[in-house]
């Protein structure tokens, strides 16, 4: 998980975590990443992305749709994680403890 500011565009999340990305066969990430240079850059790591285009993209990405859709059960797991308060407000400031928090947030729901 990476957390950006409100104002901070997703390329700059992503162009931080381009070398500390794990290996992993596919990236499923929503339009906010869409960019030439990180698909290729991802293809240079051997990970393919499903990512699909911009609506303003002149030309169309193929991207594996199935797949895609498949992407909400993180976006439920996600909104599962801000019902803790702790978490939706961040009171951790330090980055440690809130990924403390949110693995001890994460352990509860998947034993309940």
């Amino acid at each position: 998980m990476f957390m950006t500011a409100g104002p901070t565009s997703d390329y700059t999340g992503a162009a931080a975590l381009l070398d500390s990305l794990p290996e992993a066969d596919w990236l499923l990430a929503d339009r906010g990443y869409d960019a030439d240079w990180f698909r290729s850059a991802l293809q240079d790591k051997g990970i393919r992305p499903c990512i699909p285009g911009r609506r303003s993209r002149a030309k169309s990405v193929k991207y594996d749709k199935r797949r895609y859709r498949r992407r909400n059960r993180i976006e439920i797991m996600f909104g599962r994680l801000k019902d803790w308060r702790r978490i939706a407000t961040r009171y951790d400031r330090s980055p440690k403890v809130f990924l403390s928090a949110d693995a001890l947030a994460a352990t509860v729901m998947f034993w309940l």
